[in-house]
C-alpha cells in the first residue's frame, strides 16, 4: 500500500460557467474525485487579482482579453465572480485536472468537464468554465493568492498571527 500524497489545489468556476448554471453538475463531477472541499468563497475578481492569477500569461497577445474573461467582464454585472474552492486529498492536483479536461475545449475529453460545458469565442479566448492548479508549486502560490489562512479549514500552509493596522471595512447594518 503505498503512503497517500495528500496535496491542495485550486478551483475556481469561472464567469461563463455561473452564467450558465453549471455549478451543481461542476460541483457533482468533482466529487467523483473524493477530494474534500477546505476552503469556498464567491469572490469578485479585481484586474489586479486578475494579474497575478495570470502572470505567466502577460506576454501572451490574448492577456488583456484573458483578464475580460475571468473579471465576467463580457457576461454582465451579476456575473462580474467566480466561486473559488480549495480541495485537499490524496493526488489532489491530477485528479481534479483529469476530471476538468484540456485548457483548450475543443482538445478536452467529452465526459469532462471542459469538453461537456467549454467553447472558444470567436475571439479565440477559452471560455473553459473552470480553472484547475497545474502543479503543487502553481496550486500553493494561488491558494495564497486567493484566500487568506482563516478562510481555509485547517492549516495547509504554514501561517503566522499578524498585526494589521485598523482598515476600514464594511459591517452589517
Amino acid at each position: 500500500m503505498s503512503t497517500p500524497d495528500i496535496q491542495n489545489t485550486l478551483v475556481l468556476i469561472k464567469p461563463d460557467g455561473l452564467k450558465k448554471s453549471l455549478t451543481g453538475n461542476i460541483l457533482t463531477k468533482l466529487a467523483e474525485t473524493r477530494l474534500i472541499i477546505v476552503g469556498a468563497k464567491v469572490v469578485s475578481v479585481s484586474r489586479e487579482l486578475a494579474e497575478q492569477h495570470y502572470i505567466h500569461l502577460k506576454d501572451k497577445p490574448f492577456f488583456p482579453e484573458l483578464l475580460n474573461y475571468i473579471q465576467g467582464k463580457m457576461y454582465g454585472e451579476e456575473y462580474k465572480r467566480v466561486l473559488a474552492m480549495v480541495y485537499r486529498g490524496d493526488g489532489a492536483i491530477q485528479k481534479v485536472r483529469d476530471i476538468a479536461g484540456s485548457t483548450n475545449p475543443e482538445e478536452a475529453d467529452s465526459t469532462s468537464i471542459r469538453g461537456a460545458y467549454g467553447r472558444i469565442t470567436t475571439k479565440g479566448v477559452f471560455e473553459n468554465v473552470i480553472h484547475a492548479s497545474s502543479s503543487t508549486a502553481d496550486s500553493e502560490r494561488e491558494i495564497k493568492l486567493w484566500f487568506k489562512p482563516a478562510e481555509i479549514v485547517g492549516n495547509i500552509y504554514p501561517a503566522k498571527k499578524a498585526m494589521a493596522e485598523a482598515h476600514e471595512h464594511f459591517v452589517w447594518a
